[in-house]
């Protein structure tokens, strides 16, 4: 940063980062807001805190030295102390559930996948929690404020569903709408989720599989199809809770990042 500290300060519960001008006059108790997020969109909690660069050169060059701590990674391990606690009483669910609607729920890293067994038919849903997650809304900020106007923070993933009978597949890929409605044919409908694309296969899925778009599809057979989805249970209702879902385990592995980092710089 061309040499110059940046003051720094975090709000309390939340996880996003604004930038502050070095030129700033730091207020005694005032809170500020600084960039430099562990994770994109995040705003951080925890003490106020001025982070200056530290030099990991050891003038001895000796063993014993080289494996010294230094200043800036006891400040971090402080910080990650402080904000591991507070991100842990934010967290909403405290257990994963282990079944949704129905669907039995597995996790394995950022993948999520729910399972669901009808008569000859199994229904699949998978999804990635990496960068997804975002504000409901952009923050409004109010000079006149020492908090931003900061919405909500959840993950909203793209998502893949797949009808397998035998060894066909009927699979769709589908995204969450920035506005209910947004996508689809009929702009009456409330749509909180839109099909991307369509593929029909079988066996394993490969490169030279034909997919159609969802935009460039009839609009009427769009509706059927977004009616075929709510028929086997995934509605407008349904996509809620998977939001809920994906935003809680989100922010549980956001929390192993911190406590893994945490442990990393300590050693």
């Amino acid at each position: 940063m061309n040499g110059i500290a940046r003051s720094v300060l975090r709000l309390p519960g939340l996880r996003n980062l604004v930038v502050v001008p070095a030129t700033a006059a730091r207020l005694p108790g005032q809170q500020r807001l600084f960039s430099g997020a562990l994770s994109n969109g995040r705003l951080v909690s925890g003490a106020s805190a001025s982070f200056a660069k530290s030099s990991h050169r050891h003038p001895c060059g000796c063993v014993s030295c080289r494996f010294a701590h230094t200043k800036a990674e006891k400040e971090l391990v402080e910080f990650l102390a402080e904000e591991i606690v507070a991100e842990k009483k934010a967290l909403k669910l405290k257990t994963i559930p282990t079944e949704l609607e129905g669907f039995k729920v597995s996790l394995n890293g950022a993948e999520v996948k729910l399972t669901k067994q009808q008569a000859d038919e199994t229904i699949t849903i998978s999804f990635n929690v990496n960068h997804t997650v975002d504000t409901e809304s952009e923050p409004e900020i109010d000079p006149r404020e020492d908090k931003p106007d900061i919405g909500e923070m959840k993950s909203k993933p793209n998502f893949e569903i797949d009808f397998k009978r035998g060894n066909q597949h009927l699979s769709f890929s589908c995204s969450f709408n920035s506005e209910p409605g947004a996508s689809g044919a009929d702009d009456a409908y409330n749509d909180i989720f839109g099909i991307d694309e369509i593929t029909l296969y079988d066996g394993e899925h490969t490169e030279n599989v034909y997919a159609v778009g969802g935009e460039v599809i009839d609009g009427y057979l769009y509706d059927l199809l977004m009616n075929y989805l709510e028929e086997k249970g995934i509605s407008n209702e349904f996509a809620e809770k998977l939001v809920e879902l994906s935003t809680s385990y989100e922010h549980t592995a956001y929390i192993g990042l911190l406590e893994g980092l945490s442990k990393f710089t300590a050693k």
